[in-house]
């Protein structure tokens, strides 16, 4: 059997205010097209379909029109929610969908009842927000390792009477995984990660979250997402993994590049040298990220930048040789909210928050992610 495991194609989500909407209808062109070329069984889509709970029409029409062609293919797509995703709207209609090979998947309470395709069972394990599953599965703590290791036990339960080859979708940050600045931060009490460990047992993981290709052992993988959603993807090649699952289990993998919209990269320099000298000219049609580095800031840098780099999205400023360099305000993209937020109690009040007004401060934000994970 053949699997294409792909994840976190964000459907409606911009970058810098740039739609990036057809150059996901794009990746959805080429994922057809390697279905057809690598004459796949099963794509297993690990999460974050959307970018955000309540989706853009565009973006649900996207979807739509994907889920329409891969039925049309004659495979079986089989789907989890992330942390982006409502659980409860992406999983509308899903006892209806999966007649027709489309399998949603984004109830906690079903991760141990696989889709079974042909001879292999596909576990689908749902972005678990640690508070919402902590009652219903009477959770020791309340932690992303504990949500998973149980709903791995459910898997392995099931697993054990079945003797067949297991591939497992999960939406996780695990221990080692190189992270970007367009995740979204999942840490609960300051921590975010599940070990490789927990998934022991099964044949394949196909994991989302992280937007990097990586292998976290040889069969636990993360595939990435389809197209770089920040300037720190930069250097990242895109795509997804194509898994051979044999009657032994896990047989190799290939990694299949996506086509990319349009190159994204950063650059460093004096205005005047960027505007005229020949070594930029590669960058003319780049989504660029511009770091001037002139001692003065220059005077319509933007304007000026865009008439040789129509592209540039994003313009900062650190000037050579400063004596003393201003204070800067904080980056806040991919940043966790309760940094952001301990870094506003600072800012207005002078002092840092006491051990107190952290705890409240923390409560409140997992409180708030708890209560879009139900939405």
């Amino acid at each position: 059997m053949r699997v294409l495991h792909t994840s976190d194609w964000h459907l409606g989500r911009a970058f810098h205010r740039e739609s990036l909407l057809e150059a996901q209808a794009a990746f959805v062109d080429h994922l057809v097209e390697t279905i057809r070329s690598e004459r796949v069984d099963v794509v297993a889509v690990a999460g974050d379909v959307y970018d955000r709970a309540l989706p853009s029409v565009d973006a649900v029409a996207l979807c739509n029109e994907t889920l329409r062609r891969l039925v049309a293919e004659n495979v079986h797509t089989v789907l989890i929610s992330g942390n982006h995703d409502s659980a409860r709207r992406l999983g509308f209609g899903a006892d209806l969908m999966d007649a027709s090979g489309v399998h949603l998947r984004t109830d906690p309470a079903r991760v141990g009842e696989p889709v079974i395709v042909g001879d292999v069972a596909f576990y689908a394990i749902p972005y678990l927000e640690p508070e919402a599953v902590r009652a219903p599965w009477a959770l020791p703590e309340r932690s992303h390792s504990a949500a998973l290791e149980h709903a791995m036990g459910l898997v392995r339960d099931d697993l054990a009477g079945r003797g067949m080859p297991s591939v497992v979708l999960a939406h996780a940050f695990v221990t080692g995984g190189k992270g970007s600045d367009s995740e979204r931060d999942i840490s609960v009490g300051g921590v975010a990660h599940v070990p490789v460990a927990a998934f022991d047992g099964v044949d394949y993981v196909a994991l989302g979250h992280l937007h990097g290709r990586q292998r976290m052992s040889e069969s636990v993988r993360y595939s990435g997402s389809p197209i770089a959603y920040s300037f720190s993807e930069a250097t990242q090649v895109k795509g997804s993994w194509l898994v051979d699952i044999g009657p032994g289990g896990f047989r190799g993998a290939e990694f299949v590049p996506a086509p990319v919209p349009r190159p994204i990269a950063r650059v460093s320099g004096r205005l005047a040298d960027l505007l005229t000298s020949e070594r930029w000219s590669a960058l003319e049609g780049h989504w660029l990220q511009v770091t001037l580095t002139d001692p003065v800031r220059p005077k319509s840098a933007m304007e000026n930048l865009r008439r040789r780099f129509p592209h540039t999205l994003a313009l900062s400023f650190d000037p050579e040789d400063a004596p003393q360099a201003a204070p800067r305000a904080p980056r806040l993209a991919g940043r966790p909210e309760i940094e952001v937020a301990l870094d506003f109690v600072r800012e207005v009040r002078g002092e840092p928050a006491d051990d107190g007004e952290r705890r409240l401060l923390r409560e409140a934000v997992e409180a708030c992610r708890a209560k879009e994970a139900l939405a």
